[in-house]
């Protein structure tokens, strides 16, 4: 028995000294990045006249708590509210905490954008810590992926934002999409979203909106946002046409996008013209650590679009990798305005290819690793489904700024082994003690043997 004490006194003791080795950075921790959400709901304007029970800042970050500590429902939340202790207050800094009604009602009226400055702000903070830099991709630019996903389908509940489709039955189905946005690099696992966009009914309009449309008014306010920032679009396929490009040349963006040889035509013809007259730069790198692999590059400047742009002068970029032992051949080819050699020819192409990262790591992780993305939180009458989706989007920047700069979350993490294990310990740390800060959980997720904290 004394052996066993001893051990675990042992342990106690190792724990202690491994957690105290870790330290977090003063304004790219949790606490830190929670204050700066908690900053920015307070700024908002509350659109409700006179004195109200619930502050606007106050049910804003209710709903981004909800998120961050990935309740699957309005309902779960709200049995939270009831049952104590109120870490939520402690840890997010709320006042009142409104019940799940309360916080429809009110959100419902939000306007997204009024949200919009805290992705800035909690951006602010990775340039400020000089993070943001390392992600640099090419030409003194970073790589932001654009692509839409859906978020909301039914054939009974609707919106008046809601889309539609209707069936060749007659059925109809509502639905909700968003385009999506995320600054990534080939060598990094962390994505770093930005503020979405709605596909929805626009106000005072009764057509259809499209992924096109929100994709425009994105780089509207992207530039306004961030009116000297350097960066690439990438984008797939249905992307690479000149009206899109124009727009994309108006907000002073460069541009990779994917081209299909059966939507352009024309441009393959004369890539093959080009590469039989051998104006093309064609050449093959054996892959530095798989030896069965090598990569197959051709590149063509000053291409034509297509037939129709024939003006419209971009250069093209065809790649295929083959496995020389299995003999499986993968192809891919781009257009693009950067400067493409063949020195920085490799380094593109893993940029290109990192377009799957906002369908993987971000669209993907919503939905498949407790974020609950595509769980309909509430319609509401006017803007709820969109501000529920940009306070994901915030505690899903936030995890991904953790991940990125936080060795105390990483540690927990790794402890956990998983995402979804590591939400369920700290809603179960919330439930069960109180807790001052987020810096507090964490560490006592790394503690050997649970230690009861002070109730």
């Amino acid at each position: 028995m004394s052996n066993q004490i001893s051990s675990t006194v042992k342990t106690r003791k190792r724990d202690i000294a491994r957690m105290e080795k870790i330290t977090v950075r003063k304004h790219l921790n949790s606490d830190a990045l929670i204050a700066t959400m908690k900053k920015g709901f307070d700024a908002i304007q509350d659109h409700r006249p006179g004195n109200v029970q619930h502050s606007l800042g106050d049910t804003c970050m209710a709903g981004f708590a909800m998120f961050s500590l990935k309740d699957p429902s309005l309902l779960a939340f709200d049995e939270r509210r009831k049952k104590g202790p109120h870490n939520l207050m402690t840890i997010y800094g709320m006042g009142t905490i409104p019940c799940d009604t309360s916080m429809r009602e009110i959100l419902d009226d939000v306007d997204p954008n009024d949200l919009r400055p805290l992705f800035k702000d909690a951006f602010r903070q990775l340039q400020r810590g000089k993070i943001l830099e390392q992600m640099v991709f090419m030409q003194d630019s970073y790589l932001l992926n654009l692509d839409g996903t859906g978020y909301f389908s039914s054939s009974k509940l609707y919106s008046d934002a809601c889309m539609e489709k209707i069936h060749k039955n007659g059925k109809r189905t509502y639905y909700l999409q968003v385009v999506g946005a995320a600054f990534v690099h080939p060598n990094f696992k962390e994505v770093i979203p930005l503020s979405p966009e709605a596909i929805r009914k626009q106000d005072g309009q009764t057509k259809m909106d499209c992924e096109r449309n929100a994709i425009k008014r994105f780089l509207k306010k992207f530039r306004q946002d961030h009116p000297h920032l350097k960066v690439i679009i990438n984008e797939d396929a249905l992307s690479s046409n000149a009206p899109h490009i124009d727009d994309l040349e108006q907000y002073a963006c460069h541009y990779i996008l994917g081209v299909k040889e059966g939507d352009h035509k024309f441009l393959f013809q004369h890539v093959d013209r080009a590469a039989e007259a051998g104006e093309a730069i064609e050449l093959v790198i054996a892959d530095k650590v798989k030896e069965e692999l090598l990569h197959y590059f051709r590149i063509v400047y000053d291409a034509p679009l297509n037939k129709s742009n024939q003006e419209r002068r971009v250069t093209f970029v065809e790649y295929w990798e083959e496995n020389t032992k299995t003999g499986k051949i993968q192809r891919f080819s781009w257009v693009t305005d950067l400067d493409v050699t063949e020195d920085n020819v490799y380094l593109f192409m893993r940029g290109a290819r990192a377009r799957w990262k906002i369908e993987n790591e971000t669209f993907n992780t919503l939905k498949n690793q407790g974020y609950n993305f595509g769980h309909n939180y509430g319609l509401g009458k006017k803007y709820l489904s969109e501000v529920f989706i940009m306070l994901t989007m915030l505690a899903f920047l936030i995890d991904q700024i953790l991940q990125l700069c936080c060795p105390l979350f990483n540690a927990a993490w790794k402890e956990w082994k998983s995402k979804r294990s590591l939400w369920e310990k700290v809603r179960s740390k919330f439930h069960e003690f109180s807790i001052q800060t987020m810096e507090e959980l964490y560490r006592s997720l790394l503690e050997h043997k649970q230690v009861p904290l002070s109730r």
